[in-house]
């Protein structure tokens, strides 16, 4: 009697490392794409120290203008308006209804950015009250 595997255990043993395969692939992917959420958060966080040193002069978010906080398009800025060959987001921030509030926001690029681009975008969302001294993170897409 010949031992050996027949043609169907075979099948079966390939079938089942295809399939860990895919699932090891997918889930690779994801925490490849979380980890690029980690410059999000470095940059946010130095536009936040930026900002608030403008706050202290001023007592007022007012002067946390894009020139004033280095976002902007030429080179050697923070990008803003466009996505930029060096890095995975571009970076806004906008005035909250109170004088004491800021928000800055990073928005994964889709085109233009540093590749790999993200097709599905993202964002990471950081709010400053710098009168009560709080700081308020938001990620919907787990960055």
């Amino acid at each position: 009697m010949k031992k050996g595997f027949t043609l169907l255990e075979l099948l079966i043993v390939i079938i089942i490392v295809g399939v860990m395969a895919t699932l090891g692939l997918t889930q690779y992917t994801a925490v490849v794409e979380r980890s690029r959420g980690a410059e999000a958060r470095q940059i946010l966080g130095q536009l936040r120290s930026v900002c608030a040193a403008l706050y202290m002069d001023g007592n007022n978010v007012s002067m946390c203008t894009d020139g004033n906080l280095g976002l902007g398009n030429a080179a050697g800025q923070i990008p803003n308006t466009l996505c930029n060959q060096s890095h995975f987001f571009r970076y806004i921030q906008t005035a909250v209804t109170q004088p004491d509030q800021i928000s800055f926001q990073a928005l994964r690029c889709t085109a233009d950015g540093k590749s790999p681009q993200h097709t599905g975008g993202g964002t990471v969302t950081l709010v400053v009250d710098y009168g009560a001294g709080t700081a308020t993170w938001n990620s919907p897409n787990g960055y």
